[in-house]
């Protein structure tokens, strides 16, 4: 499977972006897929994930801002991400996971190569 973010950039604060996830080779099956974000200095966060079902779940810095949603007949993730903070500011990456379990708790073993976001 091959992951392949886009949609970064930079923006000030209070402003919105929108990732993109386009997912090539991926059997979706038992699937989960999530959007994880790591800033400078800092341990690799998950944000928001989303299963087969579209049930979804968030951390709660981001509950109320962003939204996950998916596109099953492109094989797209999206995170749509409004009212941005500078705390925003990182390399956010997209992952799938086909394990068991709720998405929040499940190890991702397919990786996107990530997109900057930068809020200032």
């Amino acid at each position: 499977v091959q992951l392949v973010e886009s949609g970064g950039g930079s923006v000030q604060a209070g402003g919105s972006l929108r990732l993109s996830c386009a997912a090539y080779g991926y059997t979706y099956g038992r699937y989960c897929m999530g959007w994880f974000r790591q800033a400078a200095g800092k341990e690799r966060e998950g944000v928001a994930y989303i299963d087969r079902n579209g049930i979804t779940a968030y951390v709660d810095s981001v509950k109320g801002r962003f939204t996950i949603s998916q596109d099953n007949a492109k094989n797209t993730v999206y995170l749509q991400m409004n009212s941005l903070k500078p705390e925003d500011t990182a390399m956010y990456y997209c992952a799938a996971s086909n394990g068991y379990g709720a998405c929040v708790n499940r190890a991702y073993n397919a990786w996107g190569q990530g997109t900057q976001v930068t809020v200032s």
